[in-house]
């Protein structure tokens, strides 16, 4: 029988402190790594986690990065997603931003630089007031355990009254070349008054050991503010990654945020808005188009503590061979907020007979004067709609691929930029054999 390893982890975290000893950061790594002895890692008996078995990803004896990181350039380039060219890239490796190797396009209204180098000065106020503020929402050993090993995470403030006009880029690799890799990439972001960015994720793994990416993003947003959140999954195989993306609407500003995963390992996505003024407004999308043994797990909140808050949410799934494909969204209403529009719907075709998927839309609602809806579907193809392509010539495979491209544009269109937009389309074309 294969055993779960997590002792280990006491001498990584005690080196990690050790190497570390004026850092302004290890209280939060104490708290985190004193939860995590108490909580240990979650297991399918608890809810938030009955369907993703992450304890055994622990199978395995994960390094945890310390020291310097090194990569070659030319692997960074071939991580990037195409068209980044001209993004604010911040190169992350094994979970620690590398300044020498990022490149920062616009520096009027942004200011980028560890968090341990903002804490210790000019911004110290500020990440004592919003860093941390995710784990009154999560309460897991996973959580816990980002906050014990986060080492080179970065800080990020967008200027009042400042449009970003290329996108903050966070190019995740992760280098298993030597060995099983644990890694803990950790940013804040703050966005302040009349301010506008656009932040990318993606993802690399880069060697034939198994990676596990375990990252939380906190991200706060005031007053008539614009933040869009695009995270792109499509890893190798042996690349698996729990993240959170955290979302504070501390002032009135609207959010978008779309994921999409395409390839990797298990995978498991916390998508938190928390709407924490009146008549906020945020958009929730997913796309999740699943092969092989890829099992992706997505879990939602949109927490409504004002009135007049609109939240739309549409979440779209595809599995084929043996993926699964988990949605589990909670709309959230406190008695406090009255007169809120709530929506959410997940959709799932299964284009195999082994396949799994499982589906948990929730509205928890404790106010009276509010319009609130969820629902779910589970099928297959409309076979009226292939029915009617294949009576206009097209062959079976081409008509079902025809289909599958327009369920998952609904989700596709709501990505903003351009480059990334055709990125996605491009890997569906892929996926669907559908290439020029």
């Amino acid at each position: 029988m294969n055993t779960i390893h997590t002792d280990y982890l006491k001498d990584d975290f005690e080196s990690l402190l050790s190497a570390q000893p004026d850092s302004a950061l290890n209280g939060w790594r104490k708290e985190g790594f004193d939860n995590f002895t108490k909580l240990g890692l979650p297991t399918l008996k608890n809810e938030f986690w009955k369907y993703t078995g992450v304890a055994r990803l622990f199978v395995k004896d994960y390094g945890v990065p310390g020291g310097e990181c090194t990569i070659d350039e030319s692997i960074i380039k071939k991580a990037a997603i195409p068209g980044s060219e001209d993004f604010n890239q911040l190169v992350i490796i094994n979970g620690k931003y590398i300044p020498q190797y990022s490149n920062i396009q616009e520096t009027e209204g942004i200011e980028i630089c560890s968090l341990d180098e903002a804490a210790k000065g000019k911004y110290h106020d500020v990440v004592q007031e919003y860093f941390g503020k995710s784990g009154l929402f999560l309460k897991d050993g996973i959580y816990a355990l980002n906050t014990s090993f986060f080492d080179g995470a970065v800080f990020i403030l967008i200027k009042k009254n400042h449009t970003i006009s290329n996108p903050v880029y966070f190019n995740h690799i992760f280098d298993t070349t030597q060995n099983h890799l644990l890694a803990s990439p950790r940013s804040l972001v703050i966005v302040e008054e009349n301010a506008n960015v656009s932040l990318i994720e993606s993802y690399c793994t880069n060697g034939s050991m198994d990676s596990l990416s375990n990252e939380v993003m906190e991200v706060v947003a005031k007053d008539n503010s614009h933040v869009e959140v695009y995270r792109i999954q499509n890893d190798q195989p042996t690349g698996s990654h729990v993240g959170t993306t955290h979302i504070r609407q501390v002032g009135k500003c609207f959010v978008n945020t779309v994921v999409v995963s395409m390839d990797g390992g298990m995978i498991r996505n916390n998508t938190n808005v928390i709407m924490e003024k009146e008549g906020n407004e945020a958009h929730l999308y997913g796309l999740y188009f699943l092969k092989g043994h890829t099992h992706v797990d997505n879990h939602t909140l949109v927490d409504n503590s004002k009135p007049r808050g609109l939240s739309n949410e549409l979440y779209k799934g595809i599995m084929d061979d043996y993926s699964t494909g988990i949605f589990s969204g909670r709309i959230l209403v406190r008695p406090d907020a009255q007169k809120i529009d709530a929506y959410q719907t997940n959709n799932n075709i299964l284009i195999s007979d082994k396949a799994t998927v499982n589906t948990k839309p929730q509205l928890e609602i404790y106010a009276d004067d509010v319009k609130c809806s969820h629902g779910c579907t589970v099928g297959r193809l409309d076979e009226e709609a292939l029915y009617y392509l294949r009576t206009r010539g097209i062959d079976k495979d081409l008509a079902q691929a025809m289909l599958l491209k327009a369920f998952a544009e609904d989700i596709v269109n709501h990505i903003k930029v351009a480059s990334v937009k055709d990125y996605v389309n491009k890997l569906i074309a892929t996926r669907l054999n559908m290439e020029d």
